[in-house]
């Protein structure tokens, strides 16, 4: 195990990789820069770094490997400045979520052969260190994307740390990796945007489309309300293979468009049928960056109190609920209430105790 990590930012990502390693390491020394100097004096008072830095100073050089954290924009200059530490003995890696832009930055300097580009594909409608968790990394997939000059054995080594954090890891060239992101996570964000824009757009004074929303709607969007800088991000240093994606999405729906426009009934099936058996054959993971919504379902009479008294229930549990609501459109669903929890515990807790007094749940 390395005896030191140093962190060029504290913010989520890699507040959480740092809260991972004192979790299950305490005795390897961690240190950080980040100019939020809050962030570092709670990392500090929480015992998960050791020294906070204002600068990247030569106290990183002793660093087994540096997580470069840092916005996108910023990765030359940091790169720049790590670029004096890099070594056998220095690895340094990132946890971006396009992976082209910083290899190009790489390629060529004395950087590459002691670079691993790396993308936890995990995350949080949330930002900053406050909102970091020791087990943000847990059975989420980590891809690595080492250079071409990266020697096998450092990628081995780095591999199993990151295993070793409870991450599954997965080695591909970037290339590959902003395809595949571009089709499963870039794509999607882009393709929710488009849609709820357009609802907007076409709905009526009254906003009756707002009002009755279904439980497809609400579910095929609801990445559309992650963050619209990181978004923008993703578009610029990702655009060469976001848009080789739009490019195929756009025949894909013209495709569909003709089917329906033919009225062909047997391929309108099968063209269903096809995605259903891929859809159900996923395993669904809590990654990237909106993690897996915690929920339940609940029937519930129309009465007055009727949600006080539920919500009391739990609030005499200590279980927090993070959102509740009546569905007025339950096409798709069962139960009238709906509720949101922060974690999966909570959850499953609240599951327990609303059946114990006779509450209809559905999961």
């Amino acid at each position: 195990m390395p005896d030191k990590i140093g962190f060029i930012g504290l913010g989520l990502i890699g507040g959480s990789i740092a809260k991972t390693i004192h979790r299950i390491y305490p005795d390897i020394t961690l240190i950080a820069y980040d100019l939020n100097t809050n962030a570092l004096t709670l990392a500090q008072e929480e015992s998960v770094i050791s020294q906070g830095y204002s600068d990247v100073t030569e106290d990183f050089a002793q660093c087994r490997y540096i997580f470069l954290c840092a916005p996108v924009q910023k990765n030359a200059e940091f790169l720049t400045k790590l670029s004096d530490f890099a070594g056998e003995n220095c690895i340094i890696t990132d946890v971006g979520s396009v992976k082209s832009s910083i290899h190009k930055l790489v390629s060529g300097t004395e950087i590459a052969p002691y670079f691993i580009g790396g993308h936890p594909m995990a995350g949080s409608e949330k930002s900053g260190y406050e909102h970091a968790t020791p087990y943000l990394l847990e059975n989420a997939y980590y891809i690595l994307t080492p250079t071409s000059d990266t020697d096998a054995e450092i990628v081995r080594e780095f591999e199993e740390f990151i295993r070793s954090l409870g991450a599954i890891t997965m080695v591909l060239d970037y290339e590959s990796h902003d395809f595949i992101t571009a089709g499963i996570s870039h794509l999607p964000h882009i393709l929710a945007s488009n849609l709820v824009n357009l609802v907007q757009d076409i709905d009526n004074e009254d906003k009756t489309m707002k009002k009755v929303a279904a439980g497809g709607f609400r579910d095929i969007t609801r990445i559309a309300s992650s963050s619209p800088v990181m978004w923008q991000q993703i578009c610029l240093t990702n655009r060469e293979q976001i848009l080789k994606l739009i490019d195929l999405f756009i025949r894909s729906l013209q495709k569909t468009r003709n089917l329906i426009s033919d009225s062909g009934s047997q391929e309108l099936f099968d063209f269903f049928q096809r995605a259903r058996d891929y859809r159900d054959s996923l395993t669904i993971t809590s990654s990237g960056p909106i993690p897996k919504v915690h929920e339940i379902y609940c029937d519930m009479v129309d009465e007055t109190g009727g949600i006080a008294a539920l919500a009391t229930i739990l609030s005499n549990d200590d279980i927090n609920i993070k959102n509740i609501g009546i569905i007025h459109n339950r096409e798709f669903q069962d139960g009238v209430l709906h509720m949101e929890f922060y974690e999966a515990d909570a959850r499953n807790k609240a599951i327990d105790l609303l059946r114990k007094y006779d509450y209809t749940v559905y999961e």
